[in-house]
């Protein structure tokens, strides 16, 4: 069997959340930046939820920004859909722009709004340009949290943009 690139150990370390193997084969000159066999970056499969790889990572200089090739979505997309608030916030933190849009038009606010996930909501907010932008199928961020009876977050969008709640 065909041993793996240092680019393979790196992103299956990042995905695996082994902060020490990630922390190794930087030092020993993975390309952080890199893509592995399958088009991906070690930031773009690190393990939700970890934020110290992320910060390993991203103190080498992985790029907050680089989209995944199927959906155009970033990390920060990722993050915000599945509602990882910590992750989010070291994107953020390390320059991630969350005013990017997927292949749908829409922005990570778009995702956290319509999964529900408040504390991701409230954080991305005041970061985007323009909470009330429409997606592809023409829904906002304010329009998918109603959709999705997520009131809560719903009242805080409409809350922040000045929307009048009927």
């Amino acid at each position: 069997m065909a041993e793996h690139s240092p680019l393979d150990k790196l992103t299956s370390a990042s995905a695996q959340g082994n902060l020490t193997e990630v922390k190794c084969l930087l030092r020993n000159g993975a390309d952080v930046n890199g893509y592995n066999r399958f088009g991906r970056t070690a930031l773009q499969v690190v393990k939700m939820g970890n934020s110290a790889v992320a910060i390993a990572l991203l103190k080498s200089g992985a790029n907050p920004n680089t989209r995944d090739p199927c959906c155009n979505l970033t990390i920060t997309h990722d993050a915000a859909r599945d509602g990882w608030t910590d992750l989010v916030r070291v994107l953020i933190d390390y320059g991630a722009d969350v005013n990017l849009l997927d292949s749908h038009g829409n922005l990570p606010l778009h995702l956290a709004a319509r999964e529900g996930h408040y504390e991701v909501v409230q954080l991305l907010i005041g970061r985007t340009t323009n909470p009330a932008l429409q997606n592809t199928q023409g829904h906002t961020p304010y329009g998918l949290a109603l959709s999705y009876s997520r009131m809560n977050i719903a009242n805080c969008i409409a809350t922040y943009t000045g929307l009048q709640i009927d």
